[in-house]
């Protein structure tokens, strides 16, 4: 069985940046694809980032460029790091993860097992 809790939310001044952390509890940590979704108010759930197993990323759009995801396989341990911050970057952020070999944030349906979510608000 797989669980995740993500932390590190709270409320950021635009311009800022934060660190997210997510805490895998399981087995196979280093197996498996790891990714950071957010989903602002009224808005559709999105892909943030993904780390494959290997340690390669890839990143969305509406982030890329400042922001950092990496893993610490020790420490079952996914980060996000984001700097830059404006208010479109409100939202309640999610870890994920499946054991699928592709690792894609815009395949969201992969994504078996999802963590509670931390909340990020950016004021201007």
């Amino acid at each position: 069985q797989v669980s995740l809790m993500a932390s590190g939310g709270g409320s950021f001044q635009a311009g800022g940046s934060l660190r997210l952390s997510c805490t895998y509890y399981g087995d196979y940590y280093s197996d498996y694809c790891m990714g950071w979704f957010r989903q602002a108010p009224g808005k559709a759930r999105e892909g943030v980032a993904t780390a494959k197993k290997d340690g390669g990323t890839s990143y969305g759009d509406s982030v890329k460029g400042r922001t950092t995801i990496s893993r610490d396989n020790a420490k079952n341990t996914l980060y996000l790091e984001m700097n830059s911050l404006s208010p479109e970057d409100t939202a309640m952020y999610y870890c994920a993860t499946h054991a699928a070999r592709r690792c894609n944030w815009s395949i969201m349906s992969d994504f078996t097992y999802w963590g509670q979510g931390t909340q990020v608000t950016v004021s201007s």
